[in-house]
Order: C-alpha cells, then structure tokens, then sequence
C-alpha cells in the first residue's frame, strides 16, 4: 500500500482552504466564547426567546411540508419530460435565490395583502397572510422553495429510467410508479433538499421582515434586540438559535444515516 504524496500545488490549496474555514469558524467560535453559560440559560428562560424558536422551527417546517407535496411531483416532471420553455421554467424557479429577499418579500405583499385576491380569499376563511403566521410560511417557502425541487429533480433524474418502464409495461399505473419506485429511489435527494429547504426558511429575514415583522421570528428578534440594545443582548439568542439548528440538523443527519446504513 503507498501513501499519497501532496504536490506542492496540493499544499497551497490546502492552506488556502484552511483559510476559508477560518473565516466561516472564526466568527462563530468568537461569539460563541464571547457568550457565558449564564447568559445562554437566561436567554433560554425567556419566553419572547423561546416562543420565537418555537415559531421558527414550526413555521419553516410547516412551509417544506406543505410546498413538498407539490414540489416533489413537479421536480420529478422537470427530471423527465421535454416541453417548451423548460430551460426558462428552470430559470424562473432559481430567481428567488437571485432577487434581494427584501424585494422578494415586497413581491408577496403584492398577491398576499389586503386587497389582493389571495389576501381576501385567506380572510374569507380566517387565514391572515400580513403580520400572520401563513405570511411567515409563504416568505420563508418564496426563498427556500428551489432549494427542495433542485434536489428533487437532480434525485430523480438519477433513477434508471428503464426501471420505470418496465413496471409501466407489467401494467403498474403512472402513479403507483412513481410512490413505489421513484420517490423511494429518489428519496436521499428529497430529504436533502427538504433540510435545505428547512434551514434557509428558518435564516430568513429580509422577506419575513416585510411580511410579518410581528410575531417576530428569530432571525427579526435578533435584529430588534441589537438595534434596540445592541451586541450584548442579541448575541446570546444567536448563539441560542445556533444551537437549537444545530442539534436538529445532527439529529436528521443521523437519522437519515441510519436508514442508508440499514438499506446497504
């Protein structure tokens, strides 16, 4: 057995790395050292903390689930059929990644407020979209949502289209195909867009803010409390919130690990 040699050139590039995770660790590992345990268990005590975690956490993953049920079938139209103006559907389904978020949430205000006939509908039966828990989803869903059918799409574009065919031709519907074959094929992909999708709902600010700056998320309470008191007062619901993402994302990653094991 012979042991990899490092080029030189490989040496540069790994200093340089080494740099980039520097600069991602360092803010972190600074304000993390820079926050006291007594400090984190009172911000934890404190029910405008905790009731906007609860929110967060809730929310983002209220939006994945609901938009999962109709992002999923659409990526697995986009991974296998051919129709016109595909390359633009795929365009357009990226611009919420693209577009500041504070014109995005300006963008929802238009076909969600008072007025509109999507805001008057959601009155009608009780659902209120501005400075409302549904106009918290739809601003966190807007920006996260491409995140879930690009994964989607790339996951099923992977699965053996022979596959399919052959449970077609055995007389297997359109339908049962694609819950019994593709999805479950595919479903490493769907999970790993569905915790991106999470994550960038629960980081949101920019469109929330604009949306529904009450009740207020964590990412906006965080902003209120610096600008209200500054760096000492937000720094540990950051660390906090931080923490609690953190430990739900370790938790999913293990449980998803677990299934491949169990699958291999």
């Amino acid at each position: 057995m012979t042991r990899k040699r490092f080029e030189p050139v490989h040496l540069i590039f790994m200093g340089l790395g080494g740099l980039v995770l520097l600069f991602i660790v360092a803010p972190l590992l600074g304000m993390l050292l820079s926050t006291t345990g007594g400090q984190l268990a009172e911000t934890a005590r404190d029910p405008e903390v905790a009731g906007s975690v609860r929110l967060t956490l809730l929310a983002s993953m209220g939006a994945t689930l609901i938009f999962a049920v109709v992002s999923v079938p659409f990526a697995y139209i986009l991974a296998r059929k051919r129709f016109p103006l595909k390359q633009l559907v795929n365009g357009i389904i990226d611009l919420p990644i693209v577009i500041p978020h504070s014109a995005a949430g300006i963008a929802l205000l238009g076909i969600i407020s008072r007025g509109t006939l999507i805001g008057d509908l959601g009155e009608r039966v009780g659902v209120r979209f501005v400075g409302g828990y549904a106009g918290i989803m739809a601003a966190m869903a807007f920006v996260s949502v491409p995140f879930l059918i690009n994964a989607a799409r790339d996951g099923f574009a992977a699965v053996p289209e022979q596959l399919e065919k052959a449970a077609l031709n055995l007389g297997a519907s359109p339908l049962r195909v694609f819950l019994t074959i593709s999805v479950p094929m595919a479903w490493r992909s769907i999970l790993s867009g569905s915790i991106l999708m999470w994550a960038r709902g629960m980081s949101e600010f920019g469109a929330v803010l604009v949306v529904a700056y009450h009740p207020m998320i964590t990412p906006v309470l965080i902003y209120e409390r610096f600008g209200a008191f500054g760096l000492k007062y937000a720094r540990p619901v950051a660390v906090l919130f931080i923490g609690v993402c953190l430990a739900f994302f370790v938790v999913l990653r293990v449980v998803a690990g677990g299934r491949r094991h169990a699958e291999g």
